[in-house]
C-alpha cells in the first residue's frame, strides 16, 4: 500500500468526484444486496438443520464482535494507507470468504460452525471497509453536497431492506444456497470493479497529526481518535447523543416482531416492514434530493430523532398492523434523515486525513451500543414489562393499562413509550447543551475551502465560511 497527499481541487474534485462517488455507492449497494441474499439464505439454512434460533442469534454475535473490535485499527489503516486499495482488499477478502463458504457446501461438509468463523471474516473486512468508504467521501464530493451523499447512502441502505428479503426468499427456493452464494460472489467483482476504475483522492496531512519523521503506532492512532473527539465537547456530545438514539432505537426495533405476532401473522409483519422499508427509501430520496437545511443541520439532527419518536409512542398504542405499520413509517422517514445530516456534521469537523481514526472510534461505541441493546431486550419484555401488564399484573389497574391495554404484547407496547420518551428526553438534553447546539460555530470546518468549488467558480452563497455539520 503506498500514500499520497495529493488533493483534488477544482472541476476534478466536484463534477467527477460527485460521479465518482455514484459509481463507487452503485457498486457498494450490489455487493450489499449480495451479501443480504447469503445471510438470508445461511439463516434459513441453518435453522432448517438445527430447527433453533440460538445459532442465528450467534452468528449475529460473530457478525458484530470482529467490528467492535477491529475499528480502531481499522481507522489507522484507512488514514495511513491509500483508502481506494483499502477498499479493493477489503471487498477481495469479503469475497474470499463467500468462496471459501461456497466451496464448503459443494463439497458436502458444511456445519454451521464454518458459517461462524466465515462470518467473523467478513465482518473483519468490513471494520476496515466502512471507515475508509465514509473518509473517501469527504474527499470525492463538494462540502454543500455532504448530505445529499449521505440520504443516496442511505436510499441504498433502503433498497436492501427492501429486495433482500424478497428476493432471497425466491431465489432460496429455485435455486437453493448454493446458487444464492454464486450470486454473491459475483456481486463482489461489480464492486471491485467500480473501485478499479476510479481514483479517490487522497488527503494532504495536518501538522496535528504528527511532526515530520514521527511514526506513531496503531494503538496510539487509536487513542489519538478519541483524544480528538473529546477535545472537542459539541462533537463529543454528539458522539453519546447518538449512543443513547441507538440504544433505544436497538431496543425496540428487535422487538417489532414480537410484539406484531402477539396479535397478528407473518403476513401482518410483511405489511409493516414494507411499510418501514418504503419509509427509508422516501425519507432517503428527500435528503438525497434535498441535500438538508444551508445552516443549522445539528438542528435537523435534533429535531428528526426527536420527530422519530412519535413514532416509537403510535406503535404502544394499539395492536393494530394500519396503527403500527403508520408508527413504522413515521420512525424510518426520521431516521434515514437523521443519519445523513449527522454524517455531514462529521465530515465538515473532522480533517481529512484523520477521518479513518475518528470515524473508527465514532463506530466502535455505535457497534457497542447495539448490542448490548439487543442483549437486554428480550430478557427486559419477557421478565419484566410483559408481566406488568398481564392480567392481574402490577400496572394493570392504573392509567398505563389505559394507554397501552393489557394481554399479550401490551408490556413489549410499554417499552416502545418509555423509548420514545427517552428519546424525547435526549433530544432536549442535547438541544439544550450548547456545545451541541452550537457545534457548527464553536467547531471550525475542517474541509478545505477548495473543495466547495463547482468547475472552477465558488458559488456566492459558500463563498463565506459557513460551518454545515452532519452524522
Amino acid at each position: 500500500m503506498s500514500k499520497s497527499s495529493e488533493l483534488t481541487s477544482g472541476p476534478m474534485g466536484t463534477l467527477q468526484g460527485m460521479k465518482t462517488f455514484l459509481v463507487i455507492w452503485f457498486g457498494q449497494l450490489i455487493s450489499i444486496i449480495g451479501s443480504g441474499l447469503t445471510g438470508f439464505a445461511l439463516s434459513v439454512w441453518m435453522f432448517e438443520q438445527t430447527g433453533q434460533a440460538t445459532p442465528i442469534a450467534l452468528n449475529a454475535l460473530f457478525f458484530n464482535l470482529p467490528r467492535v473490535i477491529l475499528s480502531p485499527i481499522a481507522g489507522s489503516v484507512a488514514d495511513r494507507y491509500n483508502r481506494r486499495l483499502v477498499l479493493i482488499l477489503a471487498d477481495t477478502g469479503a469475497a474470499l470468504s463467500t468462496l471459501a463458504i461456497a466451496i464448503i457446501l459443494f463439497s458436502g461438509n458444511l456445519q454451521v460452525w464454518h458459517i461462524y468463523l466465515t462470518t467473523a471474516l467478513s465482518s473483519a473486512f468490513s471494520a476496515f471497509q466502512e471507515p475508509a468508504y465514509r473518509a473517501s467521501i469527504t474527499m470525492l464530493v463538494p462540502k454543500k453536497d455532504l448530505a445529499r451523499a449521505g440520504g443516496i447512502q442511505q436510499i441504498g441502505f433502503a433498497i436492501q431492506s427492501i429486495l433482500t428479503p424478497l428476493i432471497a426468499s425466491l431465489l432460496y427456493l429455485a435455486i437453493g444456497l448454493q446458487g444464492v452464494i454464486l450470486i454473491d460472489f459475483v456481486t463482489f467483482f461489480i464492486a471491485i470493479g467500480a473501485l478499479i476504475i476510479v481514483r479517490i483522492p487522497q488527503p494532504k496531512p495536518t501538522t496535528e497529526v504528527e511532526e515530520p519523521g514521527e511514526r506513531k503506532s496503531m494503538w496510539q492512532d487509536a487513542v489519538f481518535g478519541w483524544k480528538y473527539i473529546r477535545r472537542r465537547p459539541g462533537l463529543f456530545g454528539l458522539l453519546w447523543y447518538y449512543a443513547a438514539v441507538n440504544f433505544f432505537l436497538s431496543l425496540s426495533g428487535v422487538l417489532v416482531i414480537p410484539l406484531v405476532l402477539s396479535y397478528g401473522t407473518a403476513a401482518d409483519m410483511g405489511v409493516i416492514q414494507m411499510a418501514g422499508g418504503a419509509a427509508m427509501l422516501i425519507g432517503g430520496l428527500v435528503i438525497g434530493v434535498w441535500g438538508g437545511p444551508k445552516r443549522r443541520l445539528i438542528w435537523g439532527v435534533i429535531a428528526a430523532i426527536a420527530l422519530s419518536g412519535i413514532g416509537y409512542f403510535m406503535v404502544g398504542l394499539k395492536s393494530s398492523t394500519w396503527l403500527i405499520g403508520s408508527a413504522q413509517f413515521v420512525i424510518l422517514f426520521f431516521i434515514p434523515i437523521s443519519a445523513a445530516l449527522s454524517q455531514a456534521v462529521w465530515q465538515k469537523k473532522v480533517a481529512p486525513d484523520i477521518q479513518g481514526r475518528v470515524f473508527a472510534i465514532r463506530a466502535m461505541i455505535a457497534y457497542m451500543i447495539m448490542p448490548l441493546a439487543n442483549l437486554v431486550a428480550g430478557p427486559l419484555a419477557d421478565n419484566f414489562f410483559e408481566p406488568l401488564l398481564q392480567e392481574g399484573g402490577a400496572l394493570s389497574s392504573t392509567f398505563v393499562a389505559g394507554l397501552v391495554g393489557v394481554g399479550a404484547g401490551r408490556g413489549i407496547a410499554l417499552i416502545f413509550i418509555v423509548s420514545a420518551f427517552s428519546l424525547w428526553i435526549s433530544s432536549a438534553y442535547a438541544f439544550a447543551n450548547p456545545r451541541i447546539r452550537n457545534l457548527e460555530e464553536e467547531v471550525p470546518d475542517e474541509i478545505p475551502d477548495e473543495m466547495e468549488e463547482d468547475e472552477g467558480e465558488l458559488e456566492k452563497k459558500d463563498a463565506l465560511p459557513v460551518a454545515q455539520p452532519s452524522t
